[in-house]
């Protein structure tokens, strides 16, 4: 049976993960505790979770490898906790599609502060609206339809699908992977080449100038990142 918890939280500083988990459940939050990069990954391949709570310096892999993991597979929110505050991890962990980055030690209230806005903004808001604005597109969620400019787009099932996940993750790095599997799924016998043409055809249907696209940007050596304007 495939487990849903709020938070899982990766740490190996056991007296640490003890003390914010505790605050976390006082908090209402359910909560999955995991040691370790592999065990982290392990027990996502199983069950679900709202949020990663990630730290860096971990037995085995670390966390940096487990942070591009699960973005190749899954765009739950993942903020880094990490006694690492040089710019380059944090260059690093925002580039492998980390949410936040908090420096330890962890200033318990705004952790739980960033959580709640984070699972507000994915899941919250998203389940309440039916149809959803960014700049001069619309989605109407219920009809399946997108408009640009009030006028309706003819998009094909897999371009709906890619624009919807787009404007659903405004400002956030998706990885090329995670939006591949999304779309076509991990057993597709499609290749990746075929993301490359359908942001493409996207490109013609909804940008001004799709030579120099603004809405859906891409991240040289990432992925794609959509931008509202």
């Amino acid at each position: 049976m495939v487990i849903m918890v709020d938070i899982l939280f990766v740490e190996d500083n056991i007296e640490l993960a003890n003390v914010i988990s505790a605050f976390l459940k006082r908090s209402g939050y359910t909560l999955f505790h995991a040691v370790s990069g592999e065990s982290a990954l392990s027990y996502l391949k199983e069950n679900s979770v709202k949020l990663v709570l990630l730290d860096i310096s971990l037995p085995g892999i670390d966390g940096f490898t487990v942070c591009d993991s699960i973005r190749k597979v899954k765009n739950t929110p993942i903020i880094i906790l990490s006694a690492r505050i040089d710019k380059e991890d944090k260059q690093n962990g925002y580039l492998l599609g980390a949410d936040d980055y908090i420096e330890k030690p962890v200033d318990i209230d705004i952790l739980t502060l960033k959580i709640k806005a984070l699972l507000k903004r994915n899941y919250e808001l998203k389940e309440s609206n039916t149809i959803v604005t960014s700049g001069n597109l619309s989605v109407d969620k219920a009809a399946h339809t997108f408009y640009k400019d009030g006028k309706p787009l003819v998009l094909t099932i897999k371009e709906y699908d890619l624009l919807l996940l787009f404007i659903e993750n405004p400002h956030r790095t998706l990885n090329k992977d995670y939006l591949f599997n999304q779309i076509w799924g991990y057993d597709s016998f499609s290749e990746n080449q075929t993301l490359t043409v359908h942001i493409k055809m996207l490109r013609d249907k909804i940008e001004d100038d799709p030579k120099k696209p603004k809405k859906i940007q891409t991240v040289w050596g990432v992925g794609y990142k959509y931008e509202e304007n």
